[in-house]
């Protein structure tokens, strides 16, 4: 087995991929700044290496690449990398040391498609600051697997989603409350005609992609994967479902964007513009093609289980069901 650590290792997949890697024997380390609990307790944490440490410190100080390649890892999985040279730090610290380094992108490097659903062989067209910085840190990677032949691997997952947090909801914002209005059974609004597309994933099936990419080697170094559930879901078969999955008929207006936002909050109303401009809608056939994989949750599964999670922390009330 391998020694494998993964840095921001105390998130969303964390939860999931870390203890898988316990259970199937590797010795893992998880490096994080230790100030968030646990999504998920597992029996697995307790033997796992703790690193607590603030990375964006470290980078500026100029120590964290040496420190990673000084935990002697054979394995690298990185979830938290959000620019190119701090990427570009820790890769030249681990040439030659590491047998493979996963990198964590996002499907934000699309940005605007022609054509749906799209497969990794589209090129990258991100716009905001995000997607750009994501699209230059992958695109240096696989210039340098194919380069030099250091052992990269980039996924891009969809909308992360599972218990412990809120999931982007069928207004494409994280306002929690919608849910509880459908619950009972009032009005909501959507922008423009509810036909944008969210594409949500969750996080125990990201943690099953690392694994796949970790066991298939081979046929995953130098390649990018979307992770995704299997089909995207547009607002307003987000919204019915959650209305019936309620035990309530659906009751929706629609409404132009600028028409809309009047009624949420600024930070609402950017979230929403964020995901619905670049509305995905992505392929996982490479992934499943190339590695197996095959997501246990569909897109409204897996929404539905976190929803249920916020009602039981009464973050979201609950009508009838």
């Amino acid at each position: 087995m391998s020694r494998i650590i993964v840095i921001g290792g105390s998130g969303h997949i964390g939860a999931y991929l870390i203890p898988a890697l316990v259970e199937q024997g590797h010795d893992v380390v998880n490096v994080s700044r230790g100030q968030s609990g646990k999504y998920r307790p597992h029996a697995a944490w307790q033997s796992v290496e703790q690193v607590t440490l603030d990375r964006t410190a470290e980078e500026r100080s100029g120590t964290f690449a040496s420190r990673m390649a000084g935990l002697r890892p054979d394995i690298v999985v990185d979830l938290i990398s959000f620019d190119l040279p701090g990427t570009q730090s820790l890769v030249h610290a681990l040439r030659g040391k590491v047998e493979h380094f996963l990198h964590c992108g996002t499907i934000w490097v699309y940005g605007h498609q022609p054509a749906i659903p799209v497969d990794e062989g589209e090129p990258v067209n991100p716009f905001g600051e995000y997607g750009i910085n994501k699209a230059a840190i992958e695109t240096w990677l696989l210039h340098e697997s194919r380069r030099t032949g250091f052992p990269a691997t980039v996924f891009r997952p969809g909308h992360i989603v599972g218990p412990g947090w809120a999931p982007i909801g069928p207004c494409g914002n994280l306002d929690v409350e919608v849910f509880s209005r459908m619950a009972r059974g009032e009005e909501i609004s959507l922008p423009n005609c509810g036909l944008e597309t969210l594409h949500h994933v969750h996080a125990d099936d990201i943690a099953q992609f690392v694994m796949r990419a970790i066991a298939n080697r081979p046929a995953s170094v130098g390649e990018t994967f979307n992770v995704v559930a299997e089909k995207a879901l547009n607002l307003r078969g987000y919204a019915e479902a959650m209305f019936r999955w309620f035990g309530v008929e659906p009751r929706i207006r629609f409404q132009p964007f600028d028409e809309w936002k009047a009624g949420q909050t600024r930070e609402q109303a950017e979230q929403a513009w964020e995901h619905i401009a670049r509305s995905p809608c992505m392929s996982m056939e490479k992934a499943r093609g190339r590695l197996g994989y095959q997501p246990r949750y569909t897109s409204l599964a897996a929404i539905q289980e976190a929803v249920a999670a916020l009602i039981a922390a009464g973050a979201v009330q609950a009508g009838p069901r």
